[in-house]
């Protein structure tokens, strides 16, 4: 049975539904991500789990016992969930120490030790435990947030956009370190963030969220390779839409030559439809059969990511080695390695 289940709820403030009819779960010892852009109802459903937000239709149950739905709700205290907020909200006069054992003030004082101690161990902050916020650097700080909101054993562990503060480096190193530590420590969390790097990298399952609703329900691999709608593949990843033409539903005609497409297409013969293709679905190859000239370039460290366009006017993206230098300009040749082909309708 699942840890979290989340039943159609919806949330409103006044006359504006930001949740609607929004339905997921989460296994124990899972850890799952809703991914959206800013006012797509992904804080709210996080706040409405946590306590925080009434809902007015549906209903949450946590580990099978209700814990809102509309007219009655649990509150925060009484649910067994702990919350990593965007700011951290540590308290500035308590030592790193204090502000972890902040909630364990029924322990006994050798239980409560051990745990503080077993938690700046865990979150690698066992120097650290006698400086104050203010000493610390904002990686080490959310850390605390972390180890405080993990120290009373909570059943879920709620993130709400935890690593927005940081430079792009740190937000990367962190939301590793943050997922190995709650699957060492046996933790289900929920993370909300407009990120998808974060989301890919901290996460089983995500949801794609849009206007108060999920798009896609999903693992990473999945939301990349098989997006279920045009939505969720141009806001997931990089890539182009190019034209096809429907030869039958899994073969079209295309300026790349007759490509295969693993997932039926819906439209009918002879109708034109966009394909997905991916950077990584297009290699960089000197006796490739597909040429292309470069029109914009990206170094990005390790791979160079270059814009191409072929002679149909369509254009690619694609990732080559960052020591094979091009020029705008130049022209290149590439091949198509792409087994995941995916076709939309072409919007009308």
């Amino acid at each position: 049975m699942p840890l979290l289940k989340v039943d159609r709820i919806s949330c409103r403030y006044g006359d504006q539904t930001v949740v609607s009819d929004l339905s997921f779960h989460v296994n124990r010892g899972e850890i799952v991500s809703l991914l959206g852009p800013s006012g797509c109802g992904k804080t709210t459903a996080l706040r409405a789990i946590a306590g925080f937000e009434p809902i007015h239709g549906g209903k949450i149950l946590i580990d099978q016992q209700t814990a809102s739905d509309a007219g009655f709700i649990v509150p925060p205290e009484s649910r067994r969930i702990g919350m990593v907020f965007q700011d951290y909200a540590l308290f500035p006069h308590l030592t790193v120490r204090d502000n972890i054992g902040f909630g364990l003030r029924k322990l006994k004082p050798g239980e409560r030790d051990e745990q503080v101690q077993h938690l700046l161990e865990a979150t690698r902050l066992q120097s650290l435990g006698e400086r104050y916020p203010h000493e610390l650097s904002g990686g080490q700080q959310q850390r605390v947030a972390l180890a405080r909101a993990l120290a009373p054993r909570p059943e879920l562990l709620l993130m709400d956009e935890p690593f927005s503060n940081l430079d792009v480096d740190l937000r990367e190193r962190l939301s590793h370190e943050v997922r190995d530590i709650l699957k060492r420590e046996g933790i289900t969390g929920i993370l909300v963030t407009h990120d998808q790097h974060e989301a890919f990298a901290v996460s089983d399952k995500i949801g794609v969220m849009h206007a108060g609703e999920i798009l896609q329900w999903d693992t990473p691999y999945n939301l990349y390779h098989e997006p279920n709608s045009r939505q969720v593949a141009d806001f997931i990843g990089q890539g182009r839409f190019i034209t096809g033409r429907v030869v039958n539903p899994e073969t079209f005609d295309t300026a790349l030559g007759q490509l295969e497409a693993n997932r039926s297409c819906t439209e009918g013969v002879g109708k034109s439809v966009d394909l997905l293709i991916r950077p990584d679905d297009i290699v960089p190859d000197q006796q490739g059969d597909i040429e292309a000239t470069i029109i914009d370039k990206a170094f990005k460290g390790a791979e160079t990511l270059y814009t191409l366009q072929l002679a149909s006017g369509d254009t690619l993206l694609s990732l080559f080695p960052s020591h094979h230098e091009h020029q705008t300009g130049e022209q290149v040749r590439v091949r198509l390695e792409a087994e995941h082909l995916i076709c939309f309708p072409q919007p009308e």
